[in-house]
């Protein structure tokens, strides 16, 4: 059950991040401050190893990246290259960087942004091989498989981590081989697990190196603070190459789970964007100042259960479909979530490349209780009769209860089946799933670069993606899906590339029904009218773009 808290923690939880929100500004940062929520303790800052949005978050405001994207047309745009080519063969990717990025770290013995060395290329090549290295263990690294060797280091098939293809040509110039074209490598390139590093702090302070005083950066802001399951502060970085037109001195973060807390430190103007809970949707419209300042569009997102593929009665496709097929997703939309998301058919949402979202000839799994039941008694369990005892596992979070909390009377309903939900902390419960992930399990992946090659064969390839189905890489099914993604990848033909995902989309989704696709996510997020804000559709919140009116 979702722990809940007494009156007088809540209060007592209210009343300390009121005094961390309202103190003044450390290290010398003057102007605007901005509160914020994280929703939970980020996992970790280390770009390496960051695999949630939390991280991504922190990450992103840190870190700079050789690209990036632009929040309206998602186009890949520089931010420390300066212009970019590729071979003839589009084998070869080759950076140039401008000069004028700082690594800097805050010395909380004065209070001050110490500048230190300039970032160079040496500093992306080790960012890029330190993901890669097996000891690192980045469960992120697969992203990075289309660069030469990544994949047989990464794996221990090679211990030549020199051979992977990224090398400084000269200090400003970084040069990335790959395994085969691609196209949208530019997005790869400027993603976080491929951001420059600090060698010298990493070493010196090993695990402990991202806490503050330790921690080296060289993006838009410093931190200052990291009150770890509290908060964590950072300050404009003043030796910021495009500082002058960074408008927010100070952003202070809460670490609140409980979207309701958060919500109402919103209406109590001690945080200046919250998500609006589920459970205050109604009221939220209906008031004419939350209306106004409620935000609601599409997002880069899709909510799904999957399944672990090994574990019974999940071992069984035909249960597999029946789950899947059990799901009111319309009436969970209209009921529960109220944020004008989609029904979900495939993995990619839409605005994925090559995804077969809109395409109204893919089908899908779509609610049917008569054929639910029908596939569970083909199955062997008619009525549910014979089942083992089955678990749900999500995340702590409100809104994942209420949701699962649905899905679970769905399942009562329409298939007779009782199913316990459990849930975990956000850090531990990533590397459950990750290690050894429950019968189902909730999950969402968002887009880091807008192609099909970031969703099923990144996530789901059984051999060099995630895999957290632990779908048999050794199964008819697994192998066609495989030879379709990676077929896929090295085509140049966006039809034909469109047509091969479109075909391990229905084995993904519902031939096999690896994972139960929920719905395509909406951003639901309100923000305070002194906020001038943009949206990013892909990775963190470029806060560094946003400003602070009048407050």
């Amino acid at each position: 059950m979702l722990r809940k808290k007494s009156l007088f923690a809540v209060l007592a939880v209210l009343m300390a991040l009121a005094i961390v929100l309202s103190g003044c500004a450390k290290g010398g940062a003057t102007g605007p401050e901005i509160n914020m929520n994280l929703n939970t303790e980020p996992p970790t800052a280390d770009p390496s190893l960051a695999t949630d949005t939390t991280s991504v978050q922190v990450d992103e405001l840190l870190f700079l990246g050789l690209t990036d994207f632009d929040d309206q047309t998602l186009d890949v745009i520089p931010e420390l290259a300066t212009e970019w080519s590729v071979s003839a063969d589009g084998l070869e990717w080759t950076f140039k960087m401008r000069d004028d990025a700082f690594w800097v770290r805050y010395n909380p013995e004065n209070g001050k942004v110490e500048k230190l060395d300039k970032v160079t290329a040496h500093d992306v090549a080790y960012g890029v091989k330190r993901t890669i290295d097996p000891n690192t263990a980045s469960d992120y690294a697969y992203v990075d498989y289309i660069i030469k060797n990544a994949y047989a280091v990464n794996t221990g098939e090679s211990t030549d981590l020199d051979s992977v293809g990224v090398e400084a040509v000269d200090d400003f110039t970084v040069k990335f081989t790959l395994e085969q074209p691609a196209g949208y490598f530019p997005g790869i390139a400027g993603m976080w697990i491929n951001r420059p590093q600090p060698r010298e702090a990493i070493e010196t302070f090993g695990e402990k190196w991202t806490e503050p005083g330790n921690i080296v950066t060289n993006g838009s802001y410093v931190m200052t603070e990291w009150a770890h399951e509290s908060h964590m502060t950072m300050i404009k970085n003043p030796h910021h190459f495009d500082a002058k037109d960074v408008q927010i001195a100070k952003i202070n973060w809460a670490m609140v789970v409980e979207e309701s807390t958060a919500f109402a430190m919103y209406e109590n103007g001690e945080l200046d964007v919250a998500n609006a809970p589920l459970a205050d949707i109604d009221r939220i419209k209906a008031d004419a100042t939350l209306s106004s300042e409620l935000y609601i569009a599409p997002d880069l997102c899709t909510y799904y259960y999957g399944f672990n593929n090994t574990k019974p009665p999940f071992d069984n496709k035909l249960v597999r479909q029946a789950f899947s097929a059990a799901i009111d997703r319309q009436k969970l939309i209209d009921t529960v979530l109220k944020g004008e998301q989609k029904v979900a058919k495939t993995f990619a949402c839409p605005g994925i490349f090559g995804s077969p979202a809109e395409d109204p000839a893919f089908e899908g799994i779509t609610f049917d209780p008569a054929k639910a039941k029908q596939l569970l008694a083909d199955a062997g369990y008619p009525n549910g009769e014979g089942l083992p005892e089955i678990t749900l596992m999500i995340n702590t979070s409100e809104g994942h209860q209420k949701i699962a909390e649905f899905i679970q009377a769905s399942w009562k309903e329409n298939l007779g089946v009782e199913v316990q939900v459990a849930n975990q902390e956000w850090a531990v419960y990533l590397k459950t799933v990750h290690e050894d992930s429950p019968q189902v399990y909730r999950m969402g992946w968002c887009a880091d670069y807008p192609d099909e090659n970031n969703w099923v064969a990144e996530v789901f390839h059984p051999i060099k993606g995630s895999n957290e189905p632990k779908w048999d890489p050794e199964s008819d099914s697994a192998k066609r899906f495989m030879q379709l993604v990676e077929d896929a990848a090295l085509s140049s033909d966006p039809e034909e590339r469109a047509r091969l995902y479109y075909e391990a989309e229905q084995i993904l989704t519902v031939d096999e029904a690896v994972i139960a696709p929920i719905y395509y996510y909406t951003r639901v997020v309100l923000t305070k009218p002194y906020v001038n804000r943009t949206y990013a559709p892909l990775g963190g919140e470029h806060i560094d773009k946003w400003s602070v009116e009048g407050k």
